[in-house]
């Protein structure tokens, strides 16, 4: 099921007559095939160059099925539908895309291709992350709209390397930064020669860059991308995260996006989107009026009324829901507003700016998983007419608002007594995400914290 328009995203990304010709005249010899896993990561294969164009590129190529059952640690679980040792474990097909092959400027000679993940008969492979958001795309394209999304990543840069930080036990780090240096040039100015080399990096590989700018935490920082459409964006923003974190390797630096590394604020990820009908006008914004269109307040009623139940695919980890606390930039309170940071939801822009902003997903989060729970749940709203409620004004903190999940447990409670997710994603897919956070609170309940040991080794 390899994939193309034959129209590259942009004039930085490769054909694949540009991509033969690269790998023929030796500029290129390795072509990655990636897939982005259940934790946002990607995985696959480096390919020679020569074999790709003599084999693959026909061919195609498979990996074993468990990488869609696996936890963070790359254990094979038992428990998932789709794969067991009685089913033997097979194989699923890397469909290329051929629309996404682009350069990595930071590791030369070197081109990467993003698959979708399919079964032997060629049919997407329903809980695979990047086929959710296709599926989702597909439900908005036939309701006649369009998605644009951009995503907002927050890091934390350390001065130790991997190996060091790992061989630490991830104590004692010394941050890229030693104080605040939220929206300060001195403080992105120390990191700069990093920092600029994601960016040009990034640019090369295809993505439209924006800007940098310090965040609160010790070493905290964002590199800002233009939005695009769904999958484009959700593209960008897993290579963006690969790459960042190898090019801090070759400088002997580590880069985290844990959404909580330490006690200071935590790193998230705000999704900024609107919808579009599909010959580009607006959907947001009535033009007669000067004000939201009835289609954007539908929309937002229903990512609203799905976030409790759909924040597993907000928030997927154990880790998450550290990040969440009253006062700190990052939502409790399921509540919207206009241009309010404290709400879960703020609206901002007018006319073809017009959007609206998600800041509960932290920078761990799997774009794919998180770009289709709101647009599902958006499309819901609109299908349904649901009724938006009332704004909150002021500290949404101290509203009487609903709250997000304060838990991975909880989270995950809400998701598999969700009717609603399982209208919107299926029986199967539910079951198996349910499954995902079962496998990752076990492995944390039987876990033994430097937490506890401090507390009660001596004194207990």
């Amino acid at each position: 099921m390899t994939t193309s328009s034959n129209h590259p995203r942009n004039d930085r990304m490769l054909t694949v007559d540009q991509l033969r010709e690269k790998i023929t005249d030796g500029q290129i010899d390795t072509v990655v095939l990636a897939f982005t896993d259940m934790q946002g990561r990607l995985q696959g294969k480096l390919c020679h160059g020569q074999f790709f164009l003599d084999s693959v590129l026909s061919e195609g190529a498979e990996g074993c099925n468990y990488l869609l059952a696996v936890d963070t640690e790359m254990n094979t679980v038992g428990g998932y539908a789709i794969t067991s040792w009685e089913a033997g474990y097979g194989d699923m097909e890397f469909a290329m895309d051929l629309d996404t092959i682009r350069l990595m400027p930071h590791n030369p000679g070197q081109a990467m291709i993003q698959c979708d993940l399919t079964g032997h008969d060629g049919q997407l492979i329903p809980m695979s992350p990047r086929s959710m958001l296709r599926h989702q795309l597909d439900r908005a394209r036939k309701m006649g709209f369009r998605m644009l999304t951009g995503t907002e990543l927050e890091f934390c840069i350390y001065n130790t390397g991997y190996e060091d930080a790992w061989a630490g036990n991830y104590q004692n780090l010394e941050p890229a930064n030693q104080y605040n240096v939220d929206y300060s040039i001195l403080g992105s100015q120390r990191v700069e020669p990093l920092l600029r080399e994601i960016r040009n990096a990034m640019y090369g590989a295809g993505m439209t860059v924006e800007s940098a700018k310090g965040e609160c935490n010790l070493g905290q920082h964002e590199i800002a991308f233009r939005y695009d459409d769904g999958l484009v964006t959700a593209d960008n923003h897993v290579v963006y995260k690969l790459s960042s974190k190898q090019i801090a390797h070759q400088r002997g630096r580590s880069i985290t996006f844990m959404a909580k590394p330490n006690q200071r604020d935590g790193s998230s990820c705000h999704i900024h989107m609107s919808l579009r009908g599909l010959d580009g006008e607006l959907v947001f914004w009535d033009r007669e009026r000067g004000t939201r269109s009835a289609t954007y307040d539908h929309f937002i009623a229903g990512v609203l009324k799905g976030m409790r139940e759909l924040t597993l695919f907000y928030a997927p980890n154990i880790n998450s829901y550290k990040r969440f606390a009253k006062g700190t930039f990052a939502p409790t309170a399921v509540a919207w507003g206009i241009d309010n940071r404290s709400c879960s939801i703020r609206l901002v822009g007018h006319g073809p700016s017009a959007r609206m902003e998600n800041r509960l997903p932290g920078a761990d989060a799997n774009p794919y998983l998180a770009l289709s729970a709101m647009l599902a749940s958006g499309l819901h709203g609109i299908e349904q007419q649901l009724e938006l409620e009332p704004m909150v004004e002021g500290n949404a903190y101290e509203s009487e608002a609903p709250v997000v999940p304060s838990t991975l447990r909880e989270a995950r409670d809400l998701f598999a007594g969700s009717a609603l997710a399982r209208e919107l994603f299926g029986a199967d897919v539910v079951e198996h995400y349910v499954h995902y956070a079962d496998v990752e609170l076990e492995a944390f309940e039987a876990a033994v914290t430097d937490w506890e040991l401090r507390r009660g080794f001596e004194r207990l």
